[in-house]
């Protein structure tokens, strides 16, 4: 096995020959003595760091008026500049040396892990207990400078724990953060877990060695071409093994960041010692709840509680602390995970109501959730959620691993407790609801088994334990429906209150989708798709309530009369508008089979992405509406090139084909659902998106002599679920052969 910490080490003692051996000639070629001049590694060079590509960070200091420094300088920086060598150099008196770290804490962070090289040695240890000194002096007014850099940091760069290319330096728990606990720990103001800081920072190291080797020069970035074999020189399966360990790495360094930075904040506000003394008469712990109390801000046990005892314990000292948005002890944590009493199966009904309100607690379940998970205490309590660790999301639209994004949907869903009538479910829900990722096979459905499992568990009843693994089976069925069938089908309706059966289910699976949704990602939540998934309630509502609205009883959703005002000469109309963040787009033009195709193709070039598109004939004019995302194009250039397209259809085809030219064709799938509609026959089209697809779908149906009479274009990330509802010319579904004929043209033109 490789011990890549010793060939750290040993790239360390090479560059200390080298440096040794050229500052000796150098004093020798000049004349000058070695008292007085040091040759000092600072950074990941001080700490034995170097990875195959790192630079050598490097300063000479001298003391002042030491002679001819610039020339003796540049006798060993130009060597290995000569060499190809990557150097990060400079040349500083002590003095300058203080100045330097006193002005940016970057550069303090460097010089705390100064380490002696060649020259003098007594030099560099000056400079070392100097600036030593200078940090444990000002740590206080620093720590909330440095503090704002890390959040900064993170808010530029990101999570490491959360990124599909994670930036194993830069990235928020990352090596760099890594440096930061290293300079508390070196302040002596807050306690810091060093051995497992060092743990972390060792496996960010390993990978980093590797992505070096692999990449063939200095890079901190893991990009997902190389991951592969970077997972095969760790010894690991592949990517999404290395992703587990990389992001399990991230977020132990993140969670003792959260603490510790939480801790440095304690510390900066709360009164002298000597008053609270006064005050308090001693150390201030403050009662809570029964066993659970407050220290120091941090949530802590009382002394007199039993966790081996008190199996709801742990549980009542998490919804206290997140409901307080309080730090919950790191050695509380570990003392519950270690031993804290089982809970009796099933839970008792206090166990339940406070996984409730630790669910409920907002932002606040996130650090103290993560406190009690990297303890081990989640994993006694809710044995399913280690399958779903640091899982690495499969899709582009989610921006969190897969248990993370399980609970920022509690922290969405939270929002909506008032909303419903049983927020517990929906909590509960919203906490387990992509267990199933971790098997194979439809998550949907593995998960609703695993679900009603674990609501038996914790201590719901029969009935409830069904709503749930209901809800989470169905957890993705609104988003699907309302972005892919056709409103206007009595049958679309009648479909999902077939499926959720009551108003209060219905009210549960209406929160759980947003919150899914926002828990997701911009992509997954976008205006659009949460209007169609809040109309598509609104019609579901009306029919379990036997109102009726469950039917589309108003105008179409094309205002008719508006189109007919705007159509102009050459019988060609359209309007520009904007509509909650995307754009609207009303077309009127000649009804014929094959214009929606062209103005597909006209969108498409005009860098336009379809979001829906609804259409109607009135009158002889087909009219459609567009949403569409993307720069609001000018109305009058948008109709001229519309025009001329519908006059000739070539130069707008063969300017779209000329983008389409270097699009990989990805296996796409065409289906046919007869049982979406009984008035239309509806189409479901499954590609990677790509620049023209709406168009060559819908040109490819128009070849065929087929109507569209409605589509439904839902776009997430990088692939695309387009449904289609088509006639026959008489406004009737597609005879049996007819479909299937439609349905192959489509896939052939999309595999060409």
């Amino acid at each position: 096995m490789v011990d890549r910490a010793e060939q750290r080490r040993v790239r360390a003692e090479e560059a200390d020959a080298l440096l040794y051996l050229l500052l000796s000639k150098a004093c020798d070629a000049l004349g000058v003595p070695t008292e007085g001049v040091a040759l000092v590694a600072v950074g990941g060079y001080g700490r034995e760091e170097l990875s195959p590509y790192s630079d050598l960070d490097v300063m000479l200091v001298h003391v002042e008026g030491y002679p001819r420094v610039d020339e003796l300088a540049a006798q060993i920086w130009y060597p290995l500049w000569d060499s190809r060598t990557k150097l990060d150099h400079s040349v500083r008196t002590l003095a300058e040396a203080r100045e330097a770290a006193a002005a940016d804490d970057r550069v303090a962070l460097g010089l705390l892990d100064a380490r002696h090289v060649a020259g003098d040695s007594h030099l560099t240890l000056q400079l070392r207990s100097v600036l030593m000194a200078d940090w444990r002096r000002t740590a206080h007014t620093r720590l909330p400078g440095l503090a704002q850099a890390c959040r900064d940091r993170a808010s530029t760069v990101g999570e490491l724990a959360h990124l599909a290319e994670p930036d194993l330096k830069e990235a928020y728990g990352g090596l760099r953060d890594a440096v930061v606990l290293r300079a508390l720990v070196a302040s002596w103001l807050v306690d810091v877990p060093h051995p497992v800081v060092e743990r972390a920072r060792r496996d960010l190291l390993e990978v980093r060695d590797v992505l070096h080797e692999v990449a063939g020069r200095a890079t901190d970035r893991l990009v997902a071409d190389l991951a592969g074999e970077v997972a095969a020189g760790l010894g690991l399966s592949g990517r999404d093994e290395l992703l587990r360990h990389v992001y399990a790495t991230g977020r132990t360094l993140a969670h003792v960041c959260d603490v510790s930075w939480r801790r440095v904040e304690s510390l900066m506000t709360k009164p002298p010692r000597s008053r609270r003394r006064q005050r308090t008469g001693g150390p201030l712990l403050l009662a809570l709840d029964e066993g659970v109390g407050q220290h120091e801000g941090e949530v802590v046990l009382m002394p007199d509680a039993r966790p081996e005892r008190d199996p709801v314990l742990g549980l009542r000292a998490a919804a206290v602390a997140a409901d307080r948005q309080l730090v919950l002890s790191p050695a509380v944590c570990a003392r519950l995970a270690a031993s804290a009493a089982d809970l009796p199966v099933p839970w008792p009904g206090e166990a339940r109501r406070l996984l409730c309100a630790l669910l409920g607690a907002g932002s606040g379940l996130l650090e103290v959730w993560e406190a009690l998970d990297q303890a081990g205490y989640i994993t006694r309590i809710l044995p399913e959620w280690d399958s779903v660790r640091f899982r690495p999301p499969q899709s582009a639209i989610h921006r969190f691993t897969v248990d993370r994004h399980l609970l920022e949907t509690c922290v969405e869903a939270s929002a909506m407790v008032r909303d419903v009538r049983r927020p517990d479910l929906l909590l509960v829900a919203a906490l387990i609801h992509d267990l199933g990722k971790a098997l194979d096979g439809d998550h949907s459905v593995t998960g609703a088994a695993i679900a009603a499992k674990v609501a038996r568990r914790i201590g719901f009843s029969e009935a409830d334990s069904d709503t749930i693994a209901l809800l989470v089976r169905q957890h993705l069925m609104l988003a699907q429906v309302a972005t892919r069938r056709d409103l206007e089908d009595p049958m679309t309706v009648d479909m999902v209150a077939g499926i959720v059966r009551s108003t209060e289910t219905l009210d549960l699976l209406e929160a759980l989708t947003y919150a899914d949704a926002r828990a997701a990602g911009p992509a997954a939540s976008s205006p659009w798709r949460m209007r169609l998934v809040g109309e598509l309630c609104r019609r579901v509502r009306g029919e379990l309530s036997g109102g009726g609205e469950g039917m589309w009883t108003e105008a179409p959703p094309v205002p008719v009369p508006v189109l007919h005002q705007v159509v102009g000469v050459g019988r060609l109309g359209l309007t520009v508008s904007d509509h909650h963040g995307d754009l609207r787009i009303n077309v009127a033009v000649p009804d014929q089979v094959g214009t929606l195709s062209t103005v597909a193709a006209v969108l498409a070039v005009e860098r336009l992405a379809v979001r829906s598109a609804v259409i109607t004939s009135v009158e002889g004019l087909g009219i459609s509406q567009w949403t569409v995302a993307g720069s609001a194009p000018d109305p009058v250039r948008l109709r001229d090139r519309l025009a001329v397209a519908l006059r000739d259809s070539s130069d707008v085809v063969r300017r779209l084909a000329a983008r389409d030219s270097s699009a990989a064709r990805v296996a796409s799938r065409v289906d046919l659902l007869p049982e979406a509609s009984e008035t239309a026959t509806v189409l479901q089209v499954r590609a990677h998106d790509r620049p023209g697809l709406l168009y060559d779908v819908t040109a490819a149906i128009a070849a065929t002599g087929a109507d569209i009479r409605s589509a439904h274009v839902s776009t997430l990330g990088a692939e695309c679920v387009d449904v289609f509802y088509l006639t026959d010319r008489h406004g009737a579904p597609l005879e049996p052969e007819d479909a299937r004929t439609t349905a192959k043209s489509v896939l052939d033109r999309l595999t060409f």
